[in-house]
């Protein structure tokens, strides 16, 4: 079964007229205005979205205490992150997955588009075990390890998450058959094999056309049903805190990903509930669940 992802939260929100420049991003509205996240949840549950992924990727308990949040706010807003998702639905049956991005997100310098921090495993794994935490407490679904740039920072993911007794998926962000910092894909999705917790590994932010063969090496080397969700092939400018670029997103790529064995597709920045609709009937029948 094709099960349907959600797309770009942070794309929906601002479509609605929010302003998401500062460094929370779309965590941000987790306090200042939660229902906005819930409505934009709800758009693309409703254009048949199965799995929703929470407003949790770019924030973090140190982030949280830059804009002078106590411990507890912090972690009762990552909590609320998991509520929010959870309340958009619209059948009762659809799916959250809370995101954990990587430690570049909350640097909002476009540092999740290079990785290589600087930083050890267990550094990284400190930085995300807390978080991880937090949102698996919070009763999701999934855990979405996603938009990870490099092999370390995976290794220390998957370090973070275990033991938490909730399935979860690991996504790169890749430039060809190569994570963002330049490793080959075979050794980026070997990490997960023989994961038991990993229910799926594959790719999202990235170029549309990558999808199809990076989706190939991760069915390969993990020996884990692949998932994709791309952004709209824009480039993301760090400085200018834009995208650039034409979009490629189209359903029409479906059917190439789908044979390269994609198990679990949406899209990611820049792609709307209009996309996901398209790409939802594109697959259909055989929408379902990660658990089914």
């Amino acid at each position: 079964m094709t099960v349907v992802l959600d797309g770009g939260l942070a794309t929906e929100l601002e479509a609605r007229g929010h302003d998401l420049s500062g460094e929370l991003w779309s965590a941000r509205l987790l306090a200042d205005d939660p229902a906005a996240i819930v409505a934009a949840h709800r758009a693309f549950f409703r254009a048949g979205a199965t799995v929703a992924t929470t407003a949790s990727y770019q924030a973090s308990l140190a982030g949280f205490a830059e804009l002078g949040l106590d411990r507890d706010e912090a972690v009762r807003l990552l909590e609320l992150s998991v509520a929010l998702a959870r309340e958009a639905r619209v059948t009762g049956d659809e799916l959250v997955a809370a995101s954990i991005g990587p430690y570049g997100a909350t640097l909002a310098d476009g540092s999740e588009y290079r990785g290589r921090y600087r930083l050890t495993v267990a550094e990284l794994a400190a930085f995300h075990r807390p978080r991880a935490e937090i949102l698996a407490a919070a009763g999701p679904d999934l855990l979405a390890c996603e938009t990870v740039p490099d092999v370390d920072e995976a290794e220390a993911m998957l370090l973070a998450i275990e033991g938490l007794d909730v399935p979860a998926w690991l996504s790169y962000t890749v430039d060809g058959e190569s994570t963002r910092a330049g490793q080959p894909l075979t050794e980026a999705f070997a990490v997960a094999r023989g994961n038991d917790q990993i229910v799926a590994v594959g790719v999202n932010c990235c170029d549309p056309r990558d999808v199809a063969a990076a989706a190939e090496i991760a069915r390969e080397a993990s020996g884990k049903p692949v998932i994709a969700y791309p952004n709209s092939g824009e480039t993301w400018d760090a400085r200018a805190r834009g995208w650039t670029g034409e979009p490629r997103f189209s359903p029409d790529l479906v059917r190439d990903w789908l044979a390269a064995g994609v198990a679990y597709v949406g899209g990611c920045c820049r792609v709307s509930p209009d996309d996901i609709a398209a790409l939802a009937a594109a697959v259909r029948p055989g929408a379902g669940s990660p658990r089914g």
